[in-house]
């Protein structure tokens, strides 16, 4: 299927301008379709824009179109979307926006990280996505799945682009209950990574692909090229990452799309005799496979009996990730890691797998769960302590004049 869920918006501005800008389609832009992905929303169309979209809009980028998206982005790189996921060479997943900034289409995208799947995209296509710091971007806006941990990013193709948009849709926003106070960030790369410290944690390389390791290992060496320094070192406690995350994401998948009950507003079944077969079918027919795990699965979680031996547990190991991230980070400034196990996917190999999901969100779930943010650049994921994507950015940067040299 093809990058956009939606038709191009007429109005927008080809990439020659440097400011156009995709949207993914989870995040609302008025007058366009925004459907999550889902069958549920083929239909719904926004009277307002998000915030991060007008800020946009105000610094004078305009909107090319509504980018696919796995539904709710839930999946691991678009394959369960209504239209099909999109794909390259004769198969291989890709990541809709990944692939337009990687073209040239657009000059950037917005994009959000719910589970990583737009850090994985960049991974393999070759292009920067930045998660930031949990709170900095508006969340006002977007069609809510997990909240706690779901977060506005920016791809592009350049470190420089990057820190331009990031800068533009960043900063408090009243209408936004997670917002942070701070009124305005202002990214920007610094001018070398000599004397910082980047830690490669052994736990991902054990799961990761050969190849993938590869390039998790010769990012580490390019830094310590370039007058950094890199090593392996243990974090036994990412396992937990993953599995408190997957949990807390289903719970809270769970609560936000119980809203989709066929009367209010969404898709609604065509059969039914009562109102019980009304929702039943209406949720049924429009949700995929996956999303009806998940909804499942949090439910569980959330039911008497079941919930502070999960849920609670895992609120408590999400303090418990980010005390011991504190510590990781007075040793290094930097975690490299996989953005994802392997470097090809193809959609009937996933399937509507929930088990694929939870392998894969072994290497995204730490940033997810605690809010740090992270970074795919050179095929790899860097994270690092709460705001300091200046540091991520440099590291880009630097891998940036590196490849230039070559």
């Amino acid at each position: 299927m093809g990058y956009y869920i939606t038709e191009m918006n007429p109005s927008g501005a080809d990439a020659a301008s440097g400011k156009s800008v995709a949207v993914d389609d989870t995040i609302l832009a008025a007058g366009l379709t925004a459907t999550a992905g889902s069958k549920m929303l083929h239909n719904y169309k926004p009277l307002f824009d998000a915030e991060a979209v007008t800020r946009l809009k105000n610094a004078g980028y305009k909107i090319t179109g509504k980018t696919n998206v796995g539904e709710f982005g839930l999946d691991v790189l678009g394959e369960t979307s209504m239209i099909g996921p999109s794909e390259i060479d004769g198969g291989k997943l890709t990541g809709a926006a990944a692939a337009l900034t990687f073209s040239g289409a657009v000059t950037g995208a917005l994009n959000v990280d719910l589970n990583g799947a737009p850090r994985r995209a960049a991974a393999l296509a070759g292009v920067l996505f930045v998660k930031p710091t949990y709170g900095t971007v508006s969340r006002y806006g977007i069609i809510p799945c997990a909240c706690s941990g779901e977060q506005i990013g920016v791809t592009a193709k350049d470190t420089a682009t990057a820190s331009q948009l990031l800068s533009v849709i960043s900063g408090h926003d009243d209408k936004d209950g997670t917002s942070l106070p701070q009124e305005k960030y202002m990214y920007r790369a610094g001018d070398n990574v000599r004397g910082l410290r980047f830690g490669i944690p052994k736990e991902y390389l054990e799961k990761a692909a050969p190849d993938v390791c590869q390039s998790v290992l010769a990012f580490g060496r390019l830094m310590a090229d370039s007058g950094a320094e890199a090593e392996e070192f243990s974090f036994p406690e990412i396992p937990l990452a993953q599995t408190a995350w997957q949990i807390l994401m289903a719970a809270e998948t769970c609560n936000n799309l119980s809203r989709y009950d066929g009367v209010k507003f969404g898709y609604r079944t065509d059969h039914f005799q009562n109102l019980e077969e009304l929702y039943t079918k209406s949720r049924t027919e429009s949700f995929s496979l996956l999303t009806k795990a998940v909804i499942l699965y949090g439910s569980d979680v959330l039911s008497k009996g079941r919930y502070e031996e999960c849920y609670d547990k895992c609120l408590r190991i999400r303090r418990v990730l980010c005390n011991k991230l504190s510590e990781v980070y007075k040793t290094y400034d930097y975690i490299i890691a996989p953005a994802c196990s392997k470097s090809t996917y193809r959609a009937e190999a996933l399937g509507d797998s929930l088990d694929a999901v939870f392998e894969e969100s072994f290497f995204t779930a730490l940033a997810s769960i605690t809010g740090i943010p992270a970074m795919s650049a050179g095929g790899v994921q860097l994270m690092a302590g709460s705001h300091m994507e200046p540091l991520l950015l440099t590291a880009a940067a630097c891998y940036e004049r590196a490849v230039e040299e070559q």
